[in-house]
C-alpha cells in the first residue's frame, strides 16, 4: 500500500517533547510501517507550526490533493488530533476517505480502518457526526424562528429601501422614497410596464432596475414593517415605509393582472426554447384581437427580455406558438421515418448539439444522450409512439408527455 505519513505541530516550542515534534512523529509512524509487510512510504506531509483547529494548511491541502488523484492507498498519523482537533473536520476527512478508499491509520490510539473493527468504529462517527449535523441545523432553525418571531432580520439580501447596522434594518431615506414612488406609480397606472419606464426616466444616469426586481419590491410585505419568515407574518422590529393599505391594494390588483393573464394553452416548448439573439428563455404568452366583432386569441412564445425591459430591447420579440410547433413535429416526423438518420443520430449524439448555421437546437443533443442507450429501433419506435400520442394529449398534459 502506499502510504501517506502526516506530521503536525502548533508551536515551535512544542518540538522539543518526545514524539510531538515532526521529527519524533515520523521516527515512530516509519517504525510502524517497517513493522508491516506491505506498505511503502509514499510521501511525508509536514505541516509545522499550525493550528489543528481548521484544514488550511499547505501540507493537508497538498495531501487531499494527491488523495483526489488516487496516489494514496492510507494515511498515517501518530495520534488522530495531529490531523485535525476538529471533530466536525474529522468526520469531513473521513468522508473524503471514504470516496477515494483511502484508510486512515492512528499508530498510538489503534484507530485502523483497513479492519472490520476500524471501519465500525468510522461508522459509528460518521452516524454521529451526521446526527450532530442535524441537530445543529434543528438549533440554527428554531433560533431563526425565534428571531423573526421577535421581528429580527434574519439576514440575507438587504431588501432594496434599507440598510443595515449592527443587523439591524434601518431605513434608507434617499431609496425608501423610490419604493414609495413605485407603489404609488404602480397603483395609479396599473401596468409595471408603466412603473418601469417611469422609473428609467427618472433615474437615467443611475437605472439599476428591471421589471423583475420591481415585481419584487411590489410583493414584499417586509415594507410595511413586517416580516416574513415561511409562510408566517410576523410583526418586524424595523420602520415601514408604506402603509399596510397601500401593500394590499397592490396586492389585489396584482391578483387582478395574474387572473388576466392567465394561459390558455398547454405550450409544448414552454421552458426549453430560446431566443437566439439575446439568449433568454421565450416565455409563453398570447395576446387578443378583434376582427369583424369577433375576439380571437393569438398564441406567442415571447422574448423573456421584452417582459424584463421593453418591447424594444429584443428584435425577435415573439414567434408564433403554432408555426414553431409545428414546425419542429413536422422535422420530428421526418426523422422517425429516416432510419439511416437515426442511425447516425445514435452513434453520434453531439455532433447535433447545434445546426450549421449556428441556430442553438431544443435539447435535442440532450434527448440523445440520454437514448443513447437505446438500439436505432428502440429509439425510432420510441419517437413514432411520441408522435402517435401527443396529438391525443389535452392542455398541460402535452408539455408532461
Amino acid at each position: 500500500m502506499k502510504c501517506a505519513v502526516y506530521t503536525r505541530v502548533s508551536t515551535d516550542n512544542q518540538a522539543e517533547v518526545e514524539f510531538n515534534s515532526c521529527e519524533a512523529q515520523e521516527a515512530k509512524i516509519r517504525s510502524f510501517i517497517s513493522s508491516q509487510e506491505d506498505m511503502d512510504i509514499f510521501k511525508v506531509y509536514t505541516d509545522a507550526g499550525y493550528t489543528g483547529g481548521n484544514l488550511k494548511r499547505p501540507a493537508m491541502e497538498e495531501m487531499l490533493e494527491d488523495i483526489q488523484q488516487n496516489k494514496i492507498d492510507t494515511i498515517i498519523s501518530y495520534k488522530i488530533d495531529r490531523l485535525t482537533r476538529s471533530p466536525k473536520d474529522f468526520y469531513q476527512l473521513i468522508e473524503v476517505f471514504e470516496k477515494y478508499e483511502v484508510g486512515f491509520i492512528s499508530v498510538t490510539e489503534r484507530f485502523d480502518t483497513s479492519t472490520p473493527s476500524g471501519r465500525l468504529l468510522r461508522n459509528i462517527m460518521l452516524t454521529f457526526a451526521q446526527f450532530e449535523r442535524e441537530l445543529s441545523s434543528e438549533r440554527t432553525k428554531d433560533k431563526m424562528i425565534q428571531r423573526a418571531q421577535k421581528g429580527m432580520w434574519n439576514g440575507g439580501n438587504v431588501p432594496f429601501g434599507y440598510k443595515t447596522r449592527n443587523k439591524k434594518l434601518l431605513v434608507d431615506e434617499v431609496q425608501a422614497e423610490i419604493v414609495k414612488d413605485i407603489y404609488k406609480s404602480y397603483l395609479s397606472s396599473g401596468s409595471l410596464s408603466g412603473v418601469y419606464n417611469e422609473l428609467k426616466s427618472n433615474h437615467a444616469k443611475d437605472f439599476i432596475f428591471s421589471k423583475s426586481a420591481i415585481s419584487t419590491i411590489l410583493r414584499n410585505i417586509i415594507y410595511t414593517g413586517k416580516m416574513q419568515w415561511g409562510s408566517k407574518i410576523y410583526d418586524g422590529g424595523h420602520e415601514a415605509i408604506i402603509t399596510e393599505y397601500t401593500y394590499n391594494m397592490a396586492q389585489e390588483l396584482h391578483k387582478v393582472k395574474v387572473r388576466k393573464m392567465r394561459l390558455y394553452k398547454g405550450y409544448l416548448f414552454a421552458g426549453i426554447v430560446k431566443c437566439k439573439e439575446c439568449n433568454s428563455y421565450m416565455t409563453p404568452s398570447h395576446t387578443n384581437k378583434r376582427k369583424h366583432d369577433k375576439l380571437r386569441r393569438y398564441y406567442y412564445y415571447r422574448c423573456t427580455k421584452t417582459f424584463k425591459e421593453t418591447w424594444s430591447s429584443c428584435g425577435t420579440r415573439h414567434v408564433s406558438a403554432a408555426r414553431l410547433e409545428n414546425y419542429v413535429l413536422q422535422n420530428l416526423e421526418r426523422i422517425s421515418q429516416d432510419r439511416p438518420y437515426i442511425d447516425s443520430l445514435i452513434a453520434q449524439p453531439r455532433q447535433f448539439e447545434s445546426s450549421t448555421d449556428g441556430h442553438t437546437g431544443l435539447g435535442i443533443s440532450e434527448a440523445c444522450s440520454e437514448k443513447a442507450k437505446m438500439s436505432p429501433k428502440q429509439f425510432e419506435l420510441s419517437l413514432k409512439k411520441f408522435l402517435q400520442t401527443l396529438p391525443k394529449q389535452k392542455g398541460i398534459k402535452k408539455n408532461i408527455w
